[in-house]
């Protein structure tokens, strides 16, 4: 019997009301244990480059990484939670080490020590919230960056090919003829929440077992985050300060997409002392 404890599907801390949704691409084509291509072949990345994963490359180019770790942790006792250890390993680093092929990866929030070419910055004001912290972070993205992984970082059971599985789903654009789940029916096309216009997705993230998002999972097009962050800010006078993560991703067309790999549900998050045991449990 496997003695790791199981992780009840409908936890979700950071979920958001479904608004405007992608259908997801079925699970015989989704990423199982080392992240796959259309064509079933592996999607790792090439060698000698960074932030593009082979089978994909052309579709979705490189990527970016922004790790949200300014959370005030008020169920733990205010600690440091993304610096608290699981497997040995802050749960910060575990999530900056799924996305090592990214460029460039920026932490918001306090941190003593990081990996080499990490760049860091706090969020305005700090404690100021993920939407805020989001804001300053994608501030560092280079001029040519067109896609961001946005996480939190208390996912300690992330992983590189659970990322490169929100990458393939978001580089592929709505199919017509994609079937859902082995049937015949065609995938229909994305639809935004704003007047029915279609489009294809602005992000992709994953969702739980009851459906519901994972917001801080996810990979965006940063160009859209940036528009909804200007919106937001006008709407809210010119402060970012405790905005809710649904109100950023309210008008954007999402892809959910449902964990079929190997091992423990990538989004798990770490938000109590009984959450940390438990990743220890699975990580071991």
């Amino acid at each position: 019997m496997d003695p790791r404890p199981a992780v009840a599907a409908s936890r979700s801390i950071r979920s958001t009301p479904r608004r405007s949704v992608a259908r997801p691409i079925p699970p015989s084509s989704t990423p199982h244990r080392h992240a796959r291509t259309a064509t079933g072949h592996r999607a790792r990345p090439r060698a000698g480059t960074t932030g593009r994963w082979h089978g994909y490359g052309d579709r979705v180019g490189t990527y970016a990484a922004v790790v949200l770790a300014g959370g005030s942790a008020r169920r733990m006792g205010g600690v440091d939670k993304p610096a608290l250890p699981v497997g040995g390993r802050p749960m910060r680093d575990r999530v900056l080490a799924a996305v090592g092929d990214a460029t460039p990866r920026v932490l918001v929030g306090p941190a003593d020590a990081v990996p080499a070419g990490v760049r860091v910055t706090r969020e305005d004001p700090p404690g100021g919230g993920p939407v805020a912290a989001a804001a300053v972070g994608l501030a560092l993205l280079d001029s040519d960056a067109t896609l961001v992984a946005l996480l939190a970082a208390d996912l300690p059971l992330l992983t590189r090919a659970a990322i490169g599985s929100l990458l393939i789903h978001l580089g592929r654009e709505t199919l017509d003829t994609e079937p859902v789940g082995g049937g015949s029916a065609p995938v229909p096309p994305a639809r935004s929440g704003v007047g029915g216009s279609e489009r294809g997705p602005d992000g992709a993230c994953f969702v739980d077992g009851d459906g519901r998002r994972q917001s801080l999972c996810g990979v965006w097009r940063v160009a859209a985050l940036r528009a909804e962050l200007d919106r937001l800010t006008v709407e809210r006078g010119g402060s970012l300060a405790g905005a809710p993560v649904r109100a950023l991703l309210a008008g954007l067309v999402v892809r959910e997409v449902p964990w079929s790999g190997d091992g423990p549900p990538p989004w798990f998050d770490c938000d109590t002392d009984e959450d940390v045991r438990r990743a220890e449990e699975w990580v071991r």
